[in-house]
């Protein structure tokens, strides 16, 4: 009798054990995953605040740019349609789509600059041009930033026993990269 009784409770013990670090592996990565959730929300508001600042700068730039060349009013209106696309799209993925839609208008504002060369020489339009070449350097650190996060997070989420849990607590995997646009791909021809 005792020595069924020491089995008995020799397999309850192991029975404690193994559920106790099934629940500390539950728990664990339900923490882990909480916390890197968060660390991409955080990285993706960086993004956010950058991609603002770049949408607030440009309409100062595009005024100067207006005084030198009044005739150029489909670009404007190209910018101030993608600048209000980019100020009106809220999840991660209408937002980096609005971007490549407002880079592709802002190249062509950029591009415009060359045939005015009195604005090239603008201590405003220089001044503006400067800030927002800084403010597209935060958004490519802000960028890669998110990318990277958001990539620790999906491997996290899709490792074993994670991918588990993490299908348990809802959490899932995030494609909402930012990635090169269409015309970022293609090779600039140079001409002399």
């Amino acid at each position: 009798m005792r020595r069924g009784l020491w089995i008995v409770g020799g397999i309850f013990a192991v029975f404690f054990f193994v559920a106790l670090l099934v629940y500390g592996s539950f728990k664990t990565t339900q923490n882990q995953l909480v916390t890197m959730d968060e660390q991409v929300k955080t990285s993706w508001s960086d993004v956010d605040i950058q991609l603002q600042r770049r949408a607030d700068l440009i309409p100062n730039l595009v005024e100067t740019v207006k005084g030198f060349a009044k005739e150029e009013n489909s670009v404007y209106a190209d910018i101030a349609n993608a600048r209000a696309g980019l100020l009106n799209a809220h999840t991660p993925q209408d937002k980096i789509a609005a971007n490549g839609t407002l880079d592709s208008a802002f190249g062509r504002l950029l591009a415009l600059t060359e045939n005015y060369p009195q604005l090239r020489s603008n201590e405003q339009f220089l001044r503006l041009q400067d800030e927002l070449s800084g403010t597209e350097n935060r958004i490519g650190v802000s960028r890669r930033r998110y990318n990277e996060s958001l990539r620790s997070y999906n491997t996290f989420v899709r490792e074993f026993p994670n991918s588990l849990w993490a299908g348990m607590l809802g959490f899932a995997p995030n494609n909402a990269y930012f990635e090169a646009s269409a015309s970022a791909r293609t090779v600039p021809s140079v001409k002399f």
